[in-house]
């Protein structure tokens, strides 16, 4: 305890820290006022009970920072941007000049796929919010919408999305963490006050030992997020180097961590989007064709989301195959076993070249299963306790609190390494 006491006193008095602290929470402040300035004409009741009942909608709204529970300006929040990197990174697989850019050209090649993110996140965002404009005014949630009042608003939340994209890269630059997983941290954080204000609203001395198990079991997983976000599997390396004139070899160890959770919850994201967006689109047209055939397949696809077990069993399954999927684009083995043989080091036992790369695919696959199965039951978590108690509000898990682990841990590393630096 007293170490940490002086970490923050360390930290402190470090007056390049505070501004950043400073400017992370003006940015903070900023970002929860657009959060509550709402676009005109917004039914709140019926948004509401729409956002309940649309898991997708329910996905984009932890992205946009809550700002989509408000229909605010900002209510497409960073999800375009998010969006735009994943297609990016996806397009790393199939166009070779996107793939040198992101891994063999440094910082540069770095600055550029960001850049190209920018540039896509625009049309994503006109996009997205002409569709949830769309969508909201088949569902009576706001009103009917002239043709400039539509265009009206679909500039106003692009641009809104745009604005809090740039925040977060301000907070990248001049604050403290990743700006974008901050702002999705804040907006999760955010709502925490109300939820506990309306279970001390509805409290019931009956619930006590379901809550204090609900307590518990909460310990217990954010314990095993963060034992696995943080595991990982080091594989020995042997570096050899010439002395004394190229006659003698030195051999020095290290090792090469592969991470347990290589892919993060991008999986779940994937997954989510295969199961549910399909599902926002039928509705969609069959609210605006009218269609007989059209309603019938959006009837059976929303049977198929109420049966919770069958589409729990999906969601696992594509969470598992996902993580499998993005792990094999984030992490190139052969591209790793080529810099290895190139920097005079190997795997030690094993041989240069094509053994190397057999021998980390074995690994990296026994350690990827492990990180899949677990993102699986992390992420259909929350399904299994609202069967099992029935109440929505008793459930923890998914991707909300992946987030919020994974920033919160990101954070104190970076607030570590900055006492590291000011102590030495």
């Amino acid at each position: 305890m007293s170490n940490t006491t002086n970490k923050i006193k360390l930290l402190w008095s470090n007056p390049d820290i505070r501004k950043r602290v400073g400017f992370l929470l003006a940015a903070l402040l900023v970002f929860r006022l657009l959060a509550n300035v709402p676009i005109p004409g917004i039914d709140a009741s019926r948004l509401a009970s729409f956002l309940d009942t649309n898991q997708f909608l329910g996905l984009l709204n932890v992205f946009s920072g809550g700002g989509l529970s408000g229909l605010s300006i900002v209510m497409l929040g960073v999800g375009p941007y998010i969006t735009a990197s994943i297609i990016l990174q996806l397009m790393t697989v199939m166009v070779p000049k996107i793939k040198s850019m992101y891994h063999e050209e440094g910082q540069a090649g770095r600055r550029k796929f960001t850049q190209l993110a920018r540039l896509l996140t625009l049309p994503l965002a006109i996009i997205q919010g002409f569709g949830f404009l769309t969508l909201l005014e088949q569902q009576q949630v706001i009103g009917n919408l002239g043709l400039f009042d539509t265009f009206l608003n679909v500039i106003i939340i692009a641009a809104g999305s745009m604005l809090l994209t740039w925040v977060g890269e301000l907070i990248s630059e001049y604050g403290i963490g990743n700006g974008v997983s901050i702002l999705i941290f804040a907006g999760i954080v955010a709502v925490l006050p109300t939820q506990i204000a309306q279970f001390v609203a509805n409290y019931d001395p009956s619930q006590i030992p379901t809550v204090l198990a609900f307590l518990l079991a909460a310990v217990l997983i954010v314990a095993g997020i963060v034992v696995v976000n943080e595991a990982i599997r080091p594989v020995p390396i042997t570096h050899s180097r010439q002395v004394a004139g190229g006659r003698n070899l030195v051999n020095t160890s290290s090792t090469l961590p592969l991470k347990l959770n290589q892919a993060g919850v991008m999986p779940i994201i994937f997954a989510l989007s295969i199961l549910l967006f399909p599902q926002m689109i039928l509705n969609l047209v069959a609210g605006a064709t009218a269609s007989a055939r059209w309603l019938e397949l959006s009837q059976q696809m929303n049977a198929f989301f109420e049966n919770l077990w069958l589409y729990g069993a999906v969601y696992f399954v594509l969470v598992f195959l996902f993580t499998f999927f993005y792990t094999a684009i984030t992490f190139d083995i052969e591209e790793t076993a080529t810099n290895l043989q190139k920097q005079g080091a190997y795997v030690t036992g094993v041989r240069p070249g094509q053994q190397t790369e057999e021998y980390l695919e074995r690994v990296m696959t026994r350690v990827t299963f492990i990180g899949a199965v677990f993102l699986g039951l992390i992420a259909v978590l929350p399904i299994v306790m609202q069967s099992i108690t029935g109440n929505q509000s008793l459930s923890i898990g998914g991707t909300a609190l992946l987030i919020v682990v994974a920033v919160v841990i990101d954070l104190v590393k970076r607030l570590d390494a900055q006492a590291a630096m000011q102590q030495y």
